[in-house]
Parts: C-alpha cells; sequence; structure tokens
C-alpha cells in the first residue's frame, strides 16, 4: 500500500487500486524524509435536490498521467506542476507503470467529481453556493493530493467553477426574490379578498364556501420570509373571524326575528280563530282583511313552522268567508225571488182601469202593502221595479175624476210630489250603496205617500 494515506476525492469512496491490498511487505515504502500528510475531510458528497432528478454525467475520458508526473527506480512518484516537482509517495508494490495507473486513477476521480460539479452547475440542478464551497474544498486540496495528472487545469477548472458559481448563486437568488413577490403578491390578493368578503359580503353560503378555497389555495403558496408570511396569515386569520362573528350576529338576529314573527302569527292565528264564527259578515271581513295585512308585516318565521301558522291563519279564514259566501248565496236567492214577486205585482197594477178611479186606487193600496211586505230585491232590478211601480201611481193620480176643490187637489198633489221626491233620493242613495239613507228616505216617501192617500181618499169622499 501507499505511504501516504491520500484521502479519497471529495464526495467520492476510495477507489482501490492495483496493489492495495498486499502485504506491506509486497506495498509501498514510507520515505523516512517526508512526513506523512494528515487527510483532510472532503465536502459533502452531492445529493440531489428533493424532487429534482439526479444528475447523470458521463465519466470523463482518462487523462494519460505519464506527461504530468515520473517515477524514480526507487519507487519515488513525482507529480510535475507548473510550480515545480512535488513528491506524492513511494510505489513498492510493483512496477512503473502499475505507480501510473494508480495515481492516474486517483486524478481521474477528481476528474470526474469537477465534470460532476461543472454539469450541476450548468444544469443548475445544485444549489450554486453548495458547489463553489466543494471547488474551494478541493482546490484548497490540490496542493497535497496524491494523484497523476493536469493539476494545473484541474485547479483552473475549479477556480471557474467558482466564478460561475458566484453569478450562478445571485441568478438563483434573483429568480428565488422573484419567486417570493410573486408567492408574496398571491398571499397579498388572497388576504384582501378575504378582507373584502369579511366585510362586506352578505351571501353567507358562498362567501363561506369562498374562505375555504382561499384556505386551500394558501396552503399551496410557499417560498414567503417568514416575517412576511405571518403577517399575510394574521390578516387573514383575522379576516376569517371577522366574517364568522358577522355571519353569526346575522343568523342570530335572524333567529330573534323568526321567533318574534312566530309569536306574532300565533297571535294572529288565535284572532283569526275567534273571528271563524262571527255571522257580522261586513265587520268582520274587514277585520279579516287587517288581519292579512298584519299577517304579510309580521315576517317570516322558520319555513316549517311558518308554512303550519299560516295554514291555521287560513282554515279559520276559510271557515268565515265560506260561511258568508253561503249567506250571501242564499240572501241572494231569497231577494231573486222577491224581484219575482214584485214583478208579478207590476203586472197586476200595470193593469189597473182607472175609469173605475176609486177602484183602481184601492187596488193600488192593495198592491202597495204587498209590495213594502215582500221585501229588499237584488241592487241592479230595484230603480227599475221602483221606477214602473211609480209610473202606475202616476197613472193612477193623474187619472180625470170629478171635480173637486182645487185647494184640496193641490195640496193631494203637493204630498204625492213630496212621496216621490223621496223615492227619488231612496234610488239614489240604494244605488250608491247607502243602505241606511235610502230606507230613511223610503220611509219619509211612505208618510208622505199616506198622507197623499188620505187626501185623495178625501177628495174622493167629498166629490
Amino acid at each position: 500500500m501507499t505511504t501516504s494515506e491520500p484521502g479519497s476525492p471529495a464526495g467520492w469512496g476510495h477507489l482501490p487500486a492495483e496493489g492495495e491490498g498486499e502485504s506491506e511487505t509486497t506495498g509501498e515504502s514510507a520515505l523516512p524524509s517526508t512526513p506523512k500528510p494528515a487527510p483532510r475531510p472532503g465536502p459533502p458528497r452531492p445529493v440531489p435536490r428533493p424532487g429534482r432528478p439526479a444528475p447523470t454525467v458521463a465519466a470523463p475520458p482518462s487523462i494519460d498521467p505519464h506527461p504530468f508526473g515520473r517515477v524514480d527506480p526507487d519507487g519515488t512518484v513525482w507529480l510535475i506542476t507548473g510550480a515545480g516537482e512535488r513528491v506524492i509517495g513511494s510505489w513498492q508494490a510493483g512496477d512503473t507503470e502499475s505507480a501510473f495507473e494508480h495515481f492516474g486513477r486517483r486524478f481521474d476521480d477528481l476528474n470526474t467529481e469537477v465534470a460532476l460539479m461543472e454539469h450541476r452547475l450548468e444544469s443548475g440542478t445544485g444549489d450554486a453556493r453548495k458547489i463553489k464551497s466543494a471547488a474551494a474544498a478541493l482546490a484548497e486540496s490540490l496542493p497535497e493530493a496524491h494523484v497523476l495528472g493536469d493539476v494545473d487545469g484541474l485547479a483552473a477548472r475549479l477556480t471557474a467553477i467558482a466564478e460561475h458559481a458566484d453569478e450562478a448563486a445571485q441568478a438563483e437568488r434573483a429568480k428565488r426574490d422573484e419567486h417570493r413577490a410573486a408567492q408574496t403578491a398571491r398571499k397579498e390578493a388572497l388576504a384582501a379578498e378575504a378582507e373584502d368578503v369579511a366585510t362586506n359580503s352578505t351571501h353567507w353560503k358562498a362567501a363561506g364556501d369562498r374562505l375555504r378555497e382561499m384556505l386551500e389555495e394558501w396552503r399551496t403558496i410557499s417560498g414567503l420570509d417568514r416575517k412576511t408570511d405571518d403577517a399575510l396569515w394574521k390578516r387573514y386569520s383575522a379576516a376569517r373571524e371577522t366574517f364568522n362573528r358577522r355571519r353569526g350576529s346575522h343568523f342570530a338576529e335572524l333567529d330573534r326575528e323568526r321567533a318574534g314573527a312566530r309569536q306574532a302569527k300565533e297571535e294572529l292565528c288565535e284572532r283569526a280563530e275567534d273571528l271563524a264564527d262571527s255571522t257580522d259578515w261586513g265587520a268582520t271581513g274587514a277585520a279579516f282583511r287587517d288581519l292579512a295585512t298584519q299577517w304579510k308585516a309580521a315576517g317570516r318565521a322558520a319555513k316549517d313552522v311558518d308554512d303550519v301558522l299560516w295554514q291555521r291563519f287560513k282554515a279559520a279564514q276559510d271557515t268565515f268567508f265560506g260561511a258568508r259566501n253561503a249567506a250571501s248565496a242564499e240572501r241572494d236567492s231569497e231577494f231573486r225571488a222577491n224581484a219575482d214577486a214584485k214583478e208579478a205585482l207590476l203586472t197586476e197594477a200595470e193593469k189597473l182601469d182607472t175609469s173605475d178611479l176609486e177602484a183602481a186606487r184601492a187596488a193600488l193600496r192593495a198592491i202597495g202593502d204587498k209590495w213594502d211586505a215582500i221585501g229588499k230585491v237584488p241592487r241592479e232590478r230595484g230603480a227599475e221595479l221602483e221606477r214602473r211601480l211609480r209610473a202606475v201611481e202616476k197613472k193612477v193620480r193623474d187619472a180625470p175624476s170629478r171635480a173637486v176643490d182645487p185647494e184640496a187637489q193641490a195640496r193631494a198633489d203637493q204630498f204625492r210630489s213630496r212621496a216621490e221626491q223621496f223615492e227619488r233620493q231612496a234610488e239614489k242613495a240604494a244605488a250608491a250603496g247607502r243602505t241606511k239613507d235610502a230606507e230613511e228616505a223610503r220611509a219619509n216617501a211612505e208618510q208622505w205617500r199616506q198622507w197623499a192617500d188620505a187626501a185623495a181618499e178625501a177628495l174622493g169622499k167629498r166629490g
């Protein structure tokens, strides 16, 4: 074996050479005048970065070691460099060519390691700072390396690697800064959007879903510095908390409103059920319309509760209005029958013979009594029936009679005129729906007609 225990090239295991492993009697002998150099640990073996494929580099061709050294007959091995010659070991394990091969392979190992550094630097698959550090460590070990080969060329390449590594590190730094800025901008945009949602959005479900989507996107963004990342996370987290508080307050208020609406509608249901059996059609109908207005103003309870309450309220409404409609139908039927009866009386009255004026008057009075006893008729027919009866009364009143006192006749005519005036007022009031005014006018007309009939009867007796 060699007298110096040369360390294996940085990052590479020791490669056994020819003659190594033999007994000490056949290996290299130590040089008494040359102290054994202590081995230096090389830089760590290059390891591919996570997520990147390991670089594959074809081993460079072997360098002919002969131009870069010589072996003395006593086995002393010299390395020739631009700075001169230096002893790298003593070879006692075989012939001279074996020494060249052994120390040449050691150089090839270093050459391969430098080639790997160059490749990783050029391809961008390695950390430029670590590559520079490894190159510096290897360059520092070259003056004591036990190899045969172009050590000067290797040193120049390591210097170039260091220079290139500075440029690559700067480019990597710029790229990292650009990436960090882009990632920071993404999180700033998410934080700003979250703050806008937290402050302004009232679409609670969609906004909540969007905040969850933002959180998932947030988790995919990396590469920020810790301080900036923490500050942006605090903004996003505070926005989410603000939104959750607003949403919670909204639904709490909604629950209170629904509870109030439920209580108000339950009270309206009770009032409607109290009115359901009323037969005071006009006043109760107005009361139900007022309850319906209050129902709309009460707001909405929870949907299932609101539906049940509405069914209660509507059932009470239907009970009342169903009864009122039935009563109205019965009344309308009665009014139509009354109209038919008055139609028959009119037919009889229109046939009166005024040649016997007293008999005609008596018959008309009897018809009038029956007319009043019949009662109300449908509004749309009342005016026409009253007009026809007034025409018959005028016909009988204007029929010629025996001579009478002019003043008494004028008084009787005045009474009839007053009666007709009140009858016209009654017709107008009835047509306008003023039932009370119409009834009062009919009563006055009846009174004046009785006076007119009495006056006319007195004229007949006097005549």
